[in-house]
């Protein structure tokens, strides 16, 4: 069988491509800037923005309410001693900008002190009766956010988003690409029947592939706009549509400079990005993803989808996530079989909540999330990162550096285990 043909024909059209892009980066960022320096010259600064989320801190004995709010081209944090029910409100702001607001975060959040000039209510919208036909479904109101999270990107308060990184499925909660390619796969099996005996009855002419994948993008588009264009389920929706439209063209998917392409399309369209750590870490995600199909072609597809990728992925980003988010528990060795798991669960739990059934895992999910455990700090250094980083990057065209990255993986696991173990035992 002949392989599909790869986006370049040649090396230097893909280097040629991958500069310019860089270089139209450069210049979005440029233009940020400038935003980033006029807004932070400022005095001050009146803007209109949504209430995201809320929560109280204490400190010094005094109660404060930290905001977390979204204007037109602003994310940004600001407390208040306001006494308020901030939920689905939209505030008038006068805000005090500073040079402390690093354009790092003035392009991702940033905290700016402020003064509420106005609260209004915002009316009921479709998506917030959907949310709480959902919540009625659950007599526990820890359940009842973590399913509005899962489905429509709301945020979790601090403890439950502590809980999900010991268990080690934060990337099963927080909407992203995982989530849109199960809804993908959903909207594709609800209609793949029906269709086929439309085309092969009415319009055999019709390309089966492009309609069903153009309906279903259009289907995602709308749920990424309901649920509030989240820059995770943005970024995603960018990959499967490039995904889609490569297949569609016949070119192939599986390949690292179409990859490379797409990662560098997003980040001209969302310059922003670029200071993203969310958006790096499902970089470093589908690029091992792509790493371990190049290498594993030769088994079923049940075997890799169902055993390989699950554990393999997960071996091959906790140095990744251990640089950033050092902390370490012994459950998240269950995380390969959770997210397994995880595929049926989120279709069945769709179905169950559009019938009012939502309650059924209700107990198991329950004991799950309040279990007891014991979280250790295990950081792996930014110089050690950099070899495994370089690793990766061999591992694409040498089959040998791919075997080595994953003992290299299994090793750093490992020793984390008895790094684990001796800090357990030792306190």
């Amino acid at each position: 069988m002949i392989p599909p043909p790869t986006l370049y024909f040649f090396k230097e059209e893909f280097k040629y491509t991958l500069w310019v892009l860089i270089a139209l980066v450069i210049v979005r960022l440029g233009f940020e800037y400038l935003s980033y320096r006029e807004f932070v010259s400022k005095p001050f600064y009146f803007t209109q923005a949504t209430v995201v989320d809320s929560y109280t801190k204490t400190k010094h004995n005094y109660t404060y309410t930290v905001l977390k709010l979204q204007s037109k081209n602003l994310t940004f944090y600001t407390t208040t001693h306001k006494r308020s029910d901030f939920a689905n409100t939209s505030l008038r702001l006068e805000l005090f900008p500073t040079t402390d607001i690093s354009f790092a975060s003035y392009l991702s959040s940033f905290y700016v002190k402020s003064k509420i000039k106005s609260i209004h209510k915002l009316p009921q919208t479709t998506k917030l009766q959907i949310i709480q036909y959902i919540q009625k479904q659950h007599d526990n109101p820890l359940l009842s956010q973590f399913f509005s999270a899962i489905f429509f990107a709301t945020p979790l308060p601090k403890d439950i988003r502590e809980q999900i990184s010991k268990l080690g499925i934060s990337h099963l909660v927080a909407l992203s690409g995982l989530h849109l390619g199960l809804l993908w796969s959903f909207i594709y099996m609800i209609l793949y029947y029906p269709y086929r005996y439309l085309h092969y009855n009415v319009f055999p002419y019709r390309f089966i592939y492009f309609d069903l994948g153009f309906i279903a993008l259009v289907v995602l588009g709308f749920y990424v706009y309901f649920v509030g264009y989240p820059p995770s389920l943005i970024r995603a929706y960018g990959m499967i549509f490039f995904a889609w439209l490569m297949l569609i063209l016949g070119i192939e998917v599986l390949d690292f400079e179409l990859f490379a392409t797409v990662v560098a399309i997003l980040l001209v369209l969302m310059p922003w990005l670029v200071f993203s750590i969310g958006f790096w870490l499902s970089v470093a995600g589908v690029f091992y993803i792509l790493l371990t199909l190049r290498y594993t072609k030769r088994y079923s597809a049940k075997v890799i989808t169902f055993v390989i990728l699950p554990f393999v992925i997960f071996l091959l980003m906790q140095p990744i996530v251990h640089t950033i988010f050092p902390m370490t528990t012994i459950y998240q060795l269950l995380s390969p079989i959770l997210s397994v798991l995880f595929t049926p669960f989120y279709i069945i739990s769709i179905i169950l909540h559009l019938f009012g059934w939502g309650g059924v895992f209700d107990s198991l999910l329950t004991t799950l999330l309040t279990l007891d455990i014991t979280s250790v700090d295990i950081k792996l250094p930014i110089w050690l990162l950099v070899g495994y980083l370089y690793l990766s990057y061999k591992a694409v065209s040498n089959k040998r550096y791919f075997y080595i990255l994953l003992v290299t993986a299994s090793l750093y696991n490992l020793v984390n285990i008895i790094i684990f173990i001796y800090e357990i035992t030792k306190s």
